[in-house]
């Protein structure tokens, strides 16, 4: 398996150890779940169900930052406190992964929880010399940390040169950054041996993923915008507080516009997972994201995502069509379904191609529908697994209610079968056309009257 690291921004062969430990930068809950939290999400969950189908335990954990300056905002405004918007958006952003078809992590940890370990690790980086107090604050000290800059690339010059310092901040180096916030007039704040206030965002994670996961981790995830300066900083931070290699993979997702320009509120041009799942199902969505490699940017498009859906549903005809006409069996044993399995693990051991795992299950569509034509026994074989590959990336989805649909278009293609030996082809055409009218569509084959919906 070889995966690109932003570390050494090359692929680099993963061999996993144990239990494989993953930690994805979470959301900051002070508003409904949108497209951007969906596509890390949905590329995480196919990850953890890839490792999990190649046999390897995976933990994986994502937190909630639940202490913000958003979230300050939103609490004003809705007249209610912090730590009561972001408990009722967290949860809101559960649901809407949930009606996505993501898995629960292992553990959502919140920064409100970890108060007391953030404290502990801010005073174990005084007490090695890698941060200092100032007025009420601390700042990481990023002289005291050599490889400063390794993951983003940064000069730590130019980052002095560029640095905009506060009136009130008692910055040693205008590069430092605050691991403990003095307490605002109005703002929620915690006692500490500084004086009462907050974390600051980057010793979040670290603390939560270090209390959690350990001093090494196998994959840290988030997208690309959090390179610089969030996980730079945690890098620093928590390999000066250890003394140890903190993360082994860093996984970085493809940003989203919309229409091409920056998905944004005041541009009137923010999809929420409620839009989406008004126009497509889940399993819609989820092809139309995994479509594109998760490195890559993904330009969001109302018609893209309609014509991504053409595809999709190709895909899922042929998964139901072959239900009905056939029972499961083991697939092992066909060797061209065994190609397949193989050729789909080398796109997903390829830094997660889901793209190309794509490509590969239209490919077993074709095998299934020539066994399909031929009356070959091996179509359960292929039924079997166009629906195992098909879960690992959560894209199949099976008709409701098939068991009274198929009723009733039995009766239809019988009462068709008659009006033709009947030579009554007006009414057969009648059928045929009324049913062509609302997406069923008959196609008659040397084994039978076969029907499917649309693509």
């Amino acid at each position: 398996m070889l995966v690109y690291n932003t570390l050494t921004r090359k692929k680099e062969e993963f061999t996993p150890q144990d239990i494989i430990k993953i930690y994805v930068c979470g959301v900051t809950p002070y508003d409904e779940a949108h497209l951007g939290h969906a596509r890390p999400s949905i590329i995480w969950d196919v990850i953890r169900r890839y490792l999990n189908y190649q046999g390897h335990q995976v933990k994986m954990v994502q937190n909630f930052t639940d202490v913000d300056d958003k979230i300050i905002a939103r609490s004003l405004k809705e007249k209610r406190s912090a730590l009561e918007v972001s408990k009722y958006y967290s949860e809101r952003y559960l649901d809407s992964m949930d009606k996505l078809g993501v898995k629960r992590c292992d553990l959502y940890p919140r920064v409100s929880e970890y108060i007391e370990k953030i404290i502990a690790m801010v005073q174990g980086l005084i007490d090695k010399g890698h941060a200092y107090e100032a007025n009420g604050d601390v700042y990481f000290s990023v002289e005291s940390f050599p490889q400063y800059g390794k993951l983003s690339g940064r000069n730590v010059d130019e980052l002095r040169a560029g640095a905009r310092i506060a009136v009130d901040e008692l910055k040693h180096d205008p590069a430092d950054f605050a691991l403990w916030k003095k307490a605002k007039a109005g703002e929620i704040n915690w006692p500490s041996p500084w004086g009462p206030g907050r974390p600051g965002w980057h010793i979040e994670c670290s603390a939560m993923s270090l209390d959690l996961l350990g001093e090494n981790i196998d994959f840290h995830g988030g997208g690309l915008d959090l390179i610089f300066p969030h996980h730079e900083n945690e890098v620093a931070q928590s390999e000066a507080y250890t003394g140890t290699d903190f993360v082994r993979f860093w996984v970085h997702n493809g940003l989203i516009t919309i229409d091409n320009e920056k998905m944004s509120k005041s541009l009137g041009n923010f999809v929420t997972v409620d839009d989406l799942l008004r126009e497509s199902s889940k399993e819609e969505i989820r092809f139309y994201i995994l479509s594109t490699h998760y490195r890559s940017p993904l330009n969001f498009t109302w018609e893209g995502l309609k014509e991504s859906s053409k595809g999709w549903k190709r895909l899922n005809n042929a998964y139901n069509t072959w239900k009905k006409e056939s029972g499961k069996k083991e697939w092992q044993q066909i060797n061209e379904l065994v190609e397949i399995e193989k050729r789909f693990c080398v796109a997903m051991d390829d830094d997660f191609n889901t793209a190309q795992a794509i490509g590969v299950l239209f490919d077993l569509t074709r095998i299934g529908n020539q066994y399909l034509q031929e009356g070959n026994e091996n179509l359960g074989a292929a039924l079997n697994l166009l629906e195992i590959l098909g879960q690992i990336l959560g894209i199949i989805r099976a008709e409701e209610a098939t068991g009274l649909i198929d009723d009733v278009m039995k009766i239809l293609i019988d009462l068709r079968l008659g009006a033709r030996k009947d030579k009554n082809w007006a009414l057969a055409d009648s059928i045929r056309d009324r049913l062509a009218e609302i997406g069923i569509i008959l196609e008659d084959t040397p084994q039978g009257t076969r029907w499917k919906v649309d693509d």
